[in-house]
This record gives structure tokens, C-alpha cells and sequence, in this order.
């Protein structure tokens, strides 16, 4: 990990001015994690471009994409190492957020 002089929210404005289409957001210190996404880290790029706001990195439960979807106005979330090994089921997460009245496909 190397220190640079630009920190996050100046990077998503460089980005989205220089025709960024969207963010895909990942926290290196979330990622692998199974705690939860960075909710403070998505609001503030969330709060800080017009364009959508893609969460990655720390899911490790249902309930975290719940929280993500819940909590902060992110357009969409991706996990890999949760389903990669089995721990978690996409059938899981997509009855979760039904249940939290968070709209989404079921196939």
C-alpha cells in the first residue's frame, strides 16, 4: 500500500470529469474481510458524484447487501469470495433483500 496525494473523493470528481461512466468502489480495507461493505466509505462517494456507485469489497452475510442497499444510495454491490466458496448462496442474499423490501430480480 503506497500513500498518494489524492484522496478518494478527489479521485471519483478526476474520474467522473474525465468521462467515467461509473465507480466501481473498492475498499481495500473491507475487502476479504466478511465484516460488511464500508458504509461510510460508499456515502461519501456516493455523496460526492452524479455517477452510480458500484459497493465492493467485505460482504460476508445477507444482511450486509441489505445493508448496503439500506443504508447508503449505492446502485449496486458485488461479492465474489462468499459465493467462490460456497458460504453464502445468491438464492440467500436475493431472499434477504426481499425480505428488507429491497427490490430485486429472483432469477
Amino acid at each position: 500500500r503506497e500513500g498518494r496525494d489524492l484522496d478518494v473523493v478527489q479521485l471519483v470528481q478526476a474520474s467522473e470529469a474525465l468521462g467515467a461512466g461509473e465507480i466501481l468502489l473498492n475498499s481495500m480495507d473491507a475487502d476479504g474481510s466478511n465484516a460488511g461493505y464500508d458504509l461510510k466509505l460508499v456515502q461519501m462517494v456516493s455523496d460526492a458524484t452524479t455517477l452510480p456507485v458500484i459497493a465492493s469489497s467485505g460482504a460476508g452475510c445477507p444482511q450486509h447487501f441489505v445493508d448496503v442497499f439500506g443504508g447508503t444510495p449505492v446502485q449496486a454491490a458485488l461479492a465474489a469470495g462468499i459465493f467462490h466458496r460456497e458460504e453464502v448462496a445468491i438464492s440467500e442474499v436475493k431472499q434477504g433483500m426481499l425480505g428488507a423490501n429491497i427490490i430485486t430480480r429472483l432469477c
